[in-house]
This record gives structure tokens, C-alpha cells and sequence, in this order.
């Protein structure tokens, strides 16, 4: 902390997550903000430009969310900052959305370090097959790995299953959902990965995998 301009500065330094592995060639550069600065925000006439002007709301505003957004003022002041967008380790995952799974602890990696795409079931859907072509091509991704788990719910029913069942818990028609499950999770998973694998903005380019992961050991394993 310094006195600058009579108002105290405080200095603060970003460290990417590879030092801690011993593969990070440098510090980030050290960037000085006044204390009490307000937090920059997005300019939305600039798409991925920050400034000072007001947040923009899409929707009626509600205290439902206050908790969160207590919570993620504290986590602000000690966020990672200063990060490109690339994969720094090279690796994209395609998993699914349960709660139970931690993509990036599971595989012992770092913020900054992995593209995590995350859909019902882990599967590849035409949005994360986006996701990972472009990860592939711009964001240095050179292996993808597919993660379906154990005890999914995308794979207790075909679609009809799943949809009578949210129409029981909604009370509402639920007919036209689209759900994509699959009973067939190891043929599901197979098929996926050759999707990846032999499509042509990424073949050649990252290597694809299939795993299973299993919730109540957390271990996983290979199966293509």
C-alpha cells in the first residue's frame, strides 16, 4: 500500500494458476486500483469492453438473489484477474450438469487451465460442439474429454420418461421437451467421441476421449 495523489493505493498482484505447478514463465503484471474503487463493469455498446457506466437489467430485479450477490462481493476482492481466454493446459471437457461433479478438481487442474462445457447427460450437444471446435481452433485445445457418470439422471429414461416426469412436478404439459436421453450410456458416450473425433474442424488437431466417473468414489476411468 502506497500514499499516491493523496488517496492511499492498493497493490494488487495476480498470480496464474500454473505457477503454483511450476509451469508459469512469469507474473501477471502488477495492476494498481485507488481503494474504494468502484468496480469496472461491462460497456453492453462494447461487447467485451469494461467501463463505469450502470449494469444493464433484462428483467424485473427481485431480492431473490441478494445472498448471492453478498457472497460474490467478497469473493471479488480476491477473484483471479487479468486472465486470457485460452485453455493453458490444453483440455476441453464435455460433462453433464450434476451437482456432484467438480470438472476441474476431479482432473487436478486450475482456473484458467481447461473449457468446461457442461449439458444434461455430458452429452455432446450441437452447442457443445461449438464449444469445442472453437476451443480446438482459438483457444489451444489439444484434448477433449467426454465424462458421463454414474447414477445420471439422463440415463434412468428414454424421453418420454423424463418427460412425463417433469409434467408431474411442474403440473404443466411438458410434450413438446426435448430432453436427449439415453438409457445407453456407454453406446451414448462411443458415439459422441467418434462425433468429436472424426468431425472435420477437429480431427487431427485434439485427441478425444470417452470417460465414466463414478460419484460415490470419485474415480474415473476410460472406456474409449
Amino acid at each position: 500500500m502506497t500514499l499516491a495523489n493523496n488517496k492511499w493505493m492498493v497493490k494488487v498482484v495476480t498470480v496464474h494458476p500454473q505457477l503454483l505447478r511450476g509451469t508459469a514463465p512469469t507474473l501477471r503484471r502488477h495492476r494498481w486500483a485507488p481503494t474504494g474503487a468502484a468496480p469496472r463493469r461491462r460497456d453492453p455498446s462494447h461487447p467485451g469492453r469494461t467501463g463505469f457506466g450502470p449494469l444493464v437489467r433484462v428483467g424485473p430485479v427481485n431480492s431473490e438473489f441478494d445472498d448471492l450477490l453478498a457472497v460474490n462481493r467478497r469473493y471479488a476482492t480476491s477473484a483471479p484477474k487479468n486472465f486470457d481466454g485460452i485453455a493453458h493446459a490444453g483440455i476441453a471437457v464435455v460433462t453433464c450438469m450434476d451437482s456432484r461433479l467438480q470438472p476441474l478438481e476431479m482432473l487436478g487442474l486450475f482456473v484458467g487451465e481447461a473449457k468446461i462445457l457442461r449439458t444434461p447427460g455430458g452429452h455432446v450437444t450441437p452447442d457443445a460442439l461449438v464449444g469445442c471446435v472453437l476451443g480446438v481452433n482459438l483457444l489451444q485445445v489439444n484434448r477433449i474429454l467426454v465424462i458421463s457418470h454414474s447414477r445420471c439422471a439422463m440415463a434412468s429414461g428414454d424421453d418420454a420418461e423424463i418427460r412425463a416426469r417433469v409434467a408431474e412436478a411442474s403440473g404443466r404439459d411438458a410434450a413438446s421437451l426435448t430432453v436427449d436421453a439415453d438409457p445407453d450410456q456407454v453406446g451414448r458416450l462411443r458415439a459422441d467421441v467418434e462425433a468429436l473425433a472424426n468431425h472435420p474442424l477437429i480431427s487431427g488437431l485434439a485427441v478425444v476421449g470417452g470417460f465414466h466417473y463414478d460419484v460415490d468414489t470419485g474415480l474415473l476411468a476410460q472406456v474409449c
